[in-house]
């Protein structure tokens, strides 16, 4: 199988075991194509001039900040390196984590479809994953996907506290959360821009099927796939044990899911939310489609934004100006999200009944976790780091939590993967302090105390 070996993490080993149309253009041309069956389509290419040198000139002489092009941002050179440490990865992802069978500390844990959470008493530590979701099942493991989610989100919790507060405290590992615990809402507040998606759920499935309500929104007749919408719309659904359930505002305030003013508050800043993951998306080159919401009440009664915000898996993500153009040709727009990917299995499979699914091709594996990258780098200006095979560490594993005159105190154990049979084991130990200022004043790493090297 393409997919990447399950590693477990668990501290009780001495060592960590995982690693984590239009023109076309050279960033998604040398590793674009596969073919499990003799007809199956293969995902699209995508060009990336975000913006044409008519509108550059445009914006420079009004005095507008110019938005960077994508090439500019990503050379080729650098979609060879970033491939070659994919492809170095395959097989070194993190696709499962067992730290409460070892871990005094961390009383349970709860295994999502991406995240794996383990409760610690007054907080809880969020491990994100490689593991790929859709339809509600595992599909894959990604390289690098958990730490994309991870910093992805980091950077909008970052940029969007002016307008709600979230529940991150520290990342102290680019895969790892440490989160304030909250009572979180059953209900994910999905919020779209367009008629499209090819899930069950998806928008565009529910309206060619002939449904013209959905969620408590009265849809014309008329709409054509990937048709932008007049306005942005909330089509909320609960939070079921498998798989998600439509459902309308009302029947959330009947079924006691929320209160009414709990619902009123959390839709008002989902829809804040998207439209300003709209607006930063688009000065960067790229379209905010649709995407989810999750909450949750703290113990003085605030809501917290939790979870994730507007990462590849929770967001459809397009290329802005080739939008219209292949809008208006009848073309699926460039999307870099895992959208292809879904079509890839419904194509070849049924993936809501059939029990075993086929093996995601490798190329497309490698694929996933470009877009993944490049969406980031994208969105964040910043390099993505990579470390090479053998050094990187997917995950610190949490040892301790420990309360001392107010601060909280995190202990970890990280060591050397020696599968590369490149360096000698070693054992770190990394004390880590945050105080309630620390906290307020950065999402970046907590400050470092002490390390000792054994």
């Amino acid at each position: 199988m393409a997919e990447c070996v399950r590693t477990t993490l668990n501290p009780s080993h001495f060592l960590l075991h995982s690693t984590k149309a239009p023109t076309q253009n050279p960033f998604f041309s040398s590793h674009s194509s596969f073919e499990a069956k003799s007809n199956a389509r293969k995902y699209p290419k995508i060009s990336l001039s975000v913006m044409s040198s008519q509108n550059q000139s445009q914006s420079q002489s009004q005095g507008q900040t110019q938005v960077p092009s994508l090439d500019a941002l990503l050379n080729s050179g650098r979609k060879e390196e970033v491939f070659a440490s994919i492809k170095a990865s395959l097989h070194n992802c993190l696709s499962e984590t067992n730290l409460h069978l070892t871990v005094p500390g961390l009383k349970s844990k709860t295994r999502g479809k991406v995240r794996d959470i383990y409760d610690s008493g007054d907080y809880l530590v969020l491990v994100t994953t490689d593991r790929q979701s859709a339809f509600d099942r595992i599909l894959a493991s990604i390289p690098f996907k958990g730490q994309v989610l991870n910093e992805t989100s980091l950077w909008w919790f970052n940029r969007t506290r002016h307008m709600i507060p979230n529940a991150v405290l520290s990342v102290p590992d680019k895969n790892v959360t440490i989160a304030k615990k909250c009572s979180v809402f059953p209900v994910e507040f999905v919020v779209r821009g367009f008629v499209t998606g090819s899930t069950e759920t998806s928008l565009w499935t529910v309206y060619k099927n002939g449904v013209r309500n959905y969620c408590g929104n009265v849809l014309p007749n008329g709409l054509v796939k990937n048709q932008k919408l007049t306005a942005n719309i909330l089509t909320p659904t609960t939070k079921a044990e498998d798989h998600d359930v439509p459902v309308t505002p009302d029947e959330i305030i009947e079924r006691g899911l929320m209160t009414q003013d709990e619902f009123d508050e959390a839709r008002e800043k989902a829809l804040s939310l998207f439209e300003y993951g709209q607006r930063v998306a688009l000065e960067h080159g790229l379209i905010l489609v649709d995407t989810k919401y999750e909450f949750g009440k703290s113990s003085d009664g605030s809501i917290l934004l939790i979870d994730e915000v507007h990462t590849p898996d929770s967001s459809r993500y397009w290329i802005a100006n080739s939008y219209e153009e292949r809008f208006q040709n009848g073309l699926e727009p460039e999307n870099i999200d895992k959208e292809f990917l879904r079509l890839w299995f419904r194509e070849n499979c049924n993936p809501y009944e059939e029990k075993v699914l086929p093996d995601a091709p490798e190329e497309l594996v490698c694929e996933l976790a470009w877009r993944y990258i490049f969406l980031y780098e994208t969105i964040t200006k910043s390099r993505f780091e990579m470390q090479p095979m053998g050094v990187r560490l997917s995950t610190i594993d949490v040892l301790m939590f420990l309360r001392k005159n107010g601060r909280l105190i995190f202990v970890f154990l990280a060591g050397a993967n020696t599968r590369s049979n490149l360096a000698k084991c070693f054992l770190c130990i990394i004390i880590f302090a945050v105080t309630e200022e620390e906290r307020t004043r950065s999402y970046g790493f907590p400050r470092m105390v002490a390390i000792l090297k054994l």
